[in-house]
């Protein structure tokens, strides 16, 4: 990996993979198509460092991780979604003002028409073969922004609803009811 890396003249994207590694445990494809869409999405909608962004995932797996340690946008904070499409798509917004209820956003996601260009790569994406990260990402580094396509997308802003909590029935402990139910979900799964 380091000879790809030693490939990298773009220090920002240095820094960046630099802090990636050690939360997502080496350089994988999958995130380094993240840190290459994060590229995309900051120049599309002029995001500037520091600034709060939002992130849907279309996948689990590795796509994700760039967006919680580079940007903060987590599943806790409520700055990242994912959706199990097993795609490899996102969509990113900035916060909304006050009063709003769209925010212009940008969905991005690697394209299997473009990426035919690039048959190393693409038959890593197209799972047809057994292709090294290495390998993988050095097609990458040549392909840049050509392997993505986007579009500009208005998301909805989620209105943020009063919790109804509640004393489960059967165990005592509280919980956030969803449909004014009296047991919670860990009880109602037994």
């Amino acid at each position: 990996m380091d000879e790809i890396i030693a490939k990298i003249d773009d220090q920002e994207m240095l820094s960046q993979i630099e802090k990636l590694v050690p939360f997502h445990g080496y350089l994988s494809t999958g995130a380094f198509i993240g840190l290459q869409m994060l590229k995309i999405a900051k120049r599309l909608l002029d995001i500037k460092g520091g600034e709060r962004i939002f992130v849907t995932c279309e996948t689990l797996n590795c796509l994700p991780d760039p967006f919680q340690i580079l940007c903060g946008s987590t599943i806790g904070n409520k700055g990242l979604k994912i959706l199990d499409y097993d795609k490899m798509a996102i969509t990113i917004n900035k916060g909304a003002e006050p009063g709003q209820d769209h925010v212009k956003g940008v969905r991005i996601f690697l394209d299997p028409e473009k990426t035919a260009k690039y048959p190393v790569f693409h038959a890593w994406y197209m799972n047809e073969k057994k292709v090294p990260h290495e390998e993988a990402i050095s097609e990458l580094l040549k392909a840049g922004d050509d392997v993505y396509t986007w579009e500009f997308v208005e998301v909805p802003v989620p209105v943020k609803a009063k919790k109804d909590v509640r004393l489960c029935k059967i165990c005592g402990e509280s919980f956030v009811s969803k449909e004014g139910t009296s047991i919670c979900k860990g009880c109602s799964n037994k």
